[in-house]
């Protein structure tokens, strides 16, 4: 049992430094400006890491540096879901998605409105949600048992109100299945295949909602103009 548990260590070990390694390997093809060698490091180190949001930035900014803002976005945007209220992230995303047209924060919505929506990733505002569900749920016992700590149980009700909202609006967000415009340009087609007519053109790093899918074509909406439509599968990387 002790080797057994020595081997699972030293596999650990071996493990993280592997990794490390590699991530200072990443770091400086990427300052000697070698962006592909460097890309191709940080996503191997994404089956060790798929949810480490610094990995997702670093290959944003490798296909930033290479010239396709369409996978940078989608890259950044992967990022900021994970780390929303990393500052760096955050710029980068919006550069990004600027070069494409496209604005993180919608047209009309104060800017700070919008941090303060994303300050919480998906997850976090979703453990605090039950945190205090939990914490109402012990007030409200005391209160009816003890008839204590009423101001207590009615603030935890009004807060875990607002906050089930928020949890709400977010939900609703994680469900919309998000892709970027990857190649210089999609076709916008009226059915999922080259011979419906294009009515639109759509450049690199626009945000396109997938509604559906048909062989190699997605039904996507152009969520900054509204436009619906079939676009090919390999013209656009789904986040």
């Amino acid at each position: 049992m002790k080797h057994l548990l020595l081997i699972v260590i030293l596999s650990s070990l071996a493990a993280f430094s592997w990794g490390q390694n590699t991530l200072q390997q990443a770091e400086g093809f990427y300052r000697q400006g070698k962006f592909s060698a460097a890309l191709g490091l940080y996503e191997s180190e994404l089956k060790n890491a798929p949810n480490d949001p610094y990995v997702y930035y670093n290959i944003g900014n490798c296909y930033f540096k290479m010239g396709s803002k369409g996978l940078a976005a989608a890259n950044y945007y992967r990022a900021f879901k994970l780390a929303p209220r990393d500052a760096d992230i955050r710029h980068n995303l919006t550069l990004a998605l600027a070069a494409g047209g496209e604005r993180l924060v919608p047209a009309g919505m104060p800017e700070i409105l919008h941090k303060a929506f994303f300050y919480l990733s998906y997850d976090e505002v979703k453990g605090l949600t039950f945190l205090l569900l939990w914490l109402f749920c012990a007030a409200g016992s005391v209160w009816l048992l003890k008839r204590k700590f009423k101001r207590v149980f009615f603030a935890s009700v009004v807060i875990l109100i607002i906050c089930s909202g928020w949890l709400y609006a977010r939900y609703t967000l994680e469900q919309e299945h998000l892709a970027v415009v990857a190649s210089a340009v999609a076709e916008i087609r009226s059915g999922p295949g080259t011979n419906f007519p294009a009515s639109a053109s759509v450049p690199q790093g626009h945000l396109l909602a997938v509604q559906d899918t048909k062989d190699d074509w997605y039904e996507v909406i152009v969520k900054s103009q509204g436009l619906k439509g079939w676009v090919e599968k390999s013209t656009v990387e789904q986040i």
